[in-house]
């Protein structure tokens, strides 16, 4: 087919970005050098493109709007335009190295070409960084690992991926691409009445289904519009980032989830609500009975999806007790919000909405996504992937470390990524450039944390 539409969540995410919003997702990598050059790495990354085609994509908009957007072939793709190289200043350590991601991360991808970026930058001892980023329009957190997957090996001394040639489909004229998607809505009715057929097949099935979906959004919408509690964290947001990491053991957070029966998840809420009083107390806000609200993403994507890319990504609304000072109360009080809030109806009310969302005006979603990027109804996102538990190597290289990026959005001014590696637990901390200078005090506060509760 010439074109790939976007899915509503998909475009959600086209339609947050603003000008001091850019929407991607990223990660640092820190791999070996064996002395790869920049020809051999885009020569690397090519060759695996073949099996994330969409990669070779970019944007194409419906005229007037009358539709979602789809993905076409890039006729001009070249991955030397995407496989970048930049130097750091001396010495080149870990302090130049997230001042220059940070920066990188800070400016917005060109809509005109596919939507990733990777940068290339040297370090000492024999070391290269992998700076990726691509738009949170083509990927969402797991579908990123399952891509890292595609260009990583499992063993240091994988073959060589045989080169396949790659002729891009001509893209549809805008007329035609108007005209095909006016058939395509004006099919959408239709759609409606055969599933509302099928529910009719068995009424009683479907009457309680509908009443449980129903219930499900009332639940999620009542807790997505709640606004959330103002402090010094959630002032307007600039243009430019800065990027913070911390470094954990993954078997240590195990051991305190087993020692007071909770899950990983909620170990890493703890820590983050102790980095976030941190900060809060260390500027002088009032932090007594202070609970941030906070999103925490939720994957809903089948198994059966696994390595396609775009967005199945639900979510919950957690409240962080900040304003608590004992780290074990602080951890009780999260396992308790968490257990009530997967029993409840929240996520799967999220998940119908966005299912009802395939039937919206794209002049509606787009209303829609520039209204959440507007809104104050969180403090702060935190968001959990797992990775793999085995080390992983690029065209021979070993993977060493990695640190997860998350977007900022309104008057969010921190953000939190954990990602999973290799028996490591690693937190990227994004802050807003001009209202969180003070960035390295929360993540003090995360890595203080987790030896408390040890």
């Amino acid at each position: 087919m010439a074109y790939e539409r976007l899915s509503p969540q998909d475009c959600s995410f086209l339609y947050m970005e603003q000008p001091t919003v850019p929407m991607h997702v990223g990660s640092v990598a820190v791999i070996e050098d064996p002395g790869l050059d920049l020809e051999e790495i885009c020569e690397h990354i090519d060759r695996r493109l073949a099996l994330v085609p969409r990669f070779r994509r970019k944007l194409m908009w419906v005229p007037y709007h009358q539709g979602r957007p789809v993905w076409v072939d890039d006729a001009h793709f070249d991955v030397r335009y995407h496989v970048r190289h930049a130097g750091l200043p001396h010495p080149a350590g870990e302090r130049e190295l997230l001042t220059t991601a940070a920066r990188i991360l800070s400016t917005h991808l060109d809509r005109k070409r596919p939507l990733w970026e990777i940068w290339v930058l040297d370090l000492p001892d024999n070391r290269k960084a992998l700076l990726q980023k691509t738009h949170h329009s083509l990927i969402d957190g797991i579908s990123g690992v399952d891509v890292a997957t595609v260009l990583l090996d499992l063993t240091p001394d994988a073959p060589p991926t045989e080169k396949s040639a790659w002729e891009p489909v001509p893209a549809p004229t805008k007329t035609d691409l108007l005209r095909q998607t006016l058939l395509e809505r004006a099919a959408e009715p239709a759609e409606i009445l055969r599933t509302f057929r099928a529910a009719t097949r068995r009424p009683r099935q479907a009457l309680q289904n509908a009443i449980e979906t129903g219930r499900s959004i009332v639940a999620f919408g009542r807790s997505g519009l709640a606004a959330a509690p103002h402090t010094s964290l959630n002032v307007p947001i600039g243009a430019f980032r800065r990027f913070e990491v911390v470094r954990s053991d993954l078997d240590a957070v195990k051991a305190v989830k087993r020692r007071y029966g909770c899950t990983v998840n909620d170990v890493v809420l703890a820590i983050v609500t102790a980095g976030l009083r941190a900060i809060l107390t260390s500027r002088g806000d009032d932090v007594t009975d202070l609970h941030m609200r906070t999103l925490v993403p939720m994957s809903v994507r089948p198994d059966s999806e696994r390595m396609t890319l775009g967005n199945k990504v639900s979510g919950m609304f957690a409240h962080l007790p900040v304003g608590e000072p004992d780290p074990r109360e602080r951890l009780r009080l999260i396992h308790e919000e968490l257990t009530e809030l997967k029993n409840s109806n929240d996520v799967v009310g999220a998940d119908a909405i966005m299912r009802a969302a395939d039937f919206a005006p794209p002049t509606l979603l787009s209303l829609a996504g520039r209204a959440m990027a507007g809104t104050s109804t969180i403090n702060l996102t935190v968001t959990n992937v797992p990775g793999p538990q085995f080390p992983l190597y690029f065209r021979g290289a070993r993977m060493l470390e990695a640190f997860p990026y998350v977007p900022l959005v309104d008057k969010t001014d921190v953000g939190v990524a954990v990602l999973s590696y290799d028996g490591q637990l690693n937190f990227g901390i994004t802050g807003d450039w001009d209202a969180v200078p003070d960035l390295g005090i929360m993540a003090e506060g995360i890595e203080k944390a987790l030896a408390e509760l040890e």
